[in-house]
């Protein structure tokens, strides 16, 4: 009872708030734009600026950690791109937007949210370590794929210039950066200082779910629904368990770590690949069930999740 009253009901219960407010009109487009706004740019940095520089650090960083959620992440991009090749007759480009949306979490909008309420501060670090490297690991392939499909538009230098210097202007990631230095020097954050970074950083999860679950108003199911429903599949089930099998049978990771990269492989298809759909001009009906569609199945898969992980 204490996991459904202490974090499902109230990571869930918020995104449901938002989604109803947003479609009765309550909470329009530009209320959800500045909402999102303040949560990305100031509340969740600050959250995990603190998060991470009240964090003691390991002697050394568990390398196995990236490699299992990657290796998963990449192991169902590419189960993606066979079921869009044999099953539905997709072109490599098409392919390549559906692998992304099979092996790209919405890490910022559920997962910081979910992840520290589920487990407190002491999981900002695993947090920070992914999602430092999330889109730096996963974009460029995708980008280099589509591009080589439809015809390389853009070298890939260019590209990966762009893609690092996007990361690098982050709000989120100059707050993670922040606090690693705090924590790597031993400084503490000064009173008065850290009374104002903990009142914003506590608006953070409540303000990410309700602007999610507002957000989803904009995608609808539409058109053939086994793509979206295939990577459905392989996102909040057969990634989880992929990057189980991995942290725990094979790299055999501190059970904090591992449980931390289990739960954001679960998470439901960030808007990225959304967006990369209507860059490119491909599968976008598809994508934007699969947002929609993941979010809401993994209300019940996140769930079953934490009390396997909880218990």
């Amino acid at each position: 009872m204490d996991l459904i009253f202490g974090i499902i009901l109230p990571v869930f219960g918020t995104l449901a708030l938002g989604y109803g407010a947003a479609r009765f009109g309550l909470f329009d487009e530009a209320a959800n734009r500045g909402l999102s706004v303040f949560v990305f740019n100031f509340a969740l940095p600050l959250m995990l600026f603190r998060a991470i520089a009240q964090t003691e650090l390991p002697a050394s960083l568990p390398w196995g950690y990236l490699l299992s959620y990657f290796i998963g992440a990449f192991g169902v991009f590419g189960l993606a791109m066979l079921g869009g090749r044999v099953l539905f007759g997709r072109r490599l480009d098409e392919q390549g937007v559906l692998g992304l949306g099979a092996g790209f979490s919405n890490t910022g909008m559920l997962g910081i949210p979910l992840v520290v309420t589920a487990y407190g501060s002491s999981a900002a670090l695993p947090l920070f370590v992914l999602i430092a490297c999330h889109s730096l690991i996963m974009l460029p392939p995708t980008t280099a794929l589509i591009e080589t499909a439809q015809g390389g538009k853009q070298s890939p230098g260019k590209l990966l210039l762009g893609l690092v210097r996007s990361i690098a202007t982050t709000p989120v990631i100059w707050g993670l950066t922040a606090g690693l230095a705090f924590a790597l020097l031993g400084a503490v954050i000064p009173g008065p200082l850290d009374a104002v970074v903990k009142s914003m950083g506590a608006a953070a999860a409540p303000c990410a779910l309700f602007a999610l679950g507002a957000s989803l108003t904009r995608y609808r199911l539409a058109g053939r629904l086994r793509e979206p429903m295939l990577m459905v599949v392989l996102k909040t089930i057969v990634h989880p368990l992929l990057v189980w099998l991995l942290a725990s049978q094979v790299f055999d990771l501190p059970p904090l770590w591992a449980t931390v990269a289990v739960t954001l492989a679960a998470l439901p298809t960030g808007v990225t690949p959304y967006l990369f759909a209507q860059r490119y001009g491909v599968s976008l009906e598809t994508s934007a069930s699969a947002v929609f569609l993941s979010t809401v199945v993994s209300i019940v898969t996140l769930s079953a999740l934490l009390f396997l992980l909880r218990g």
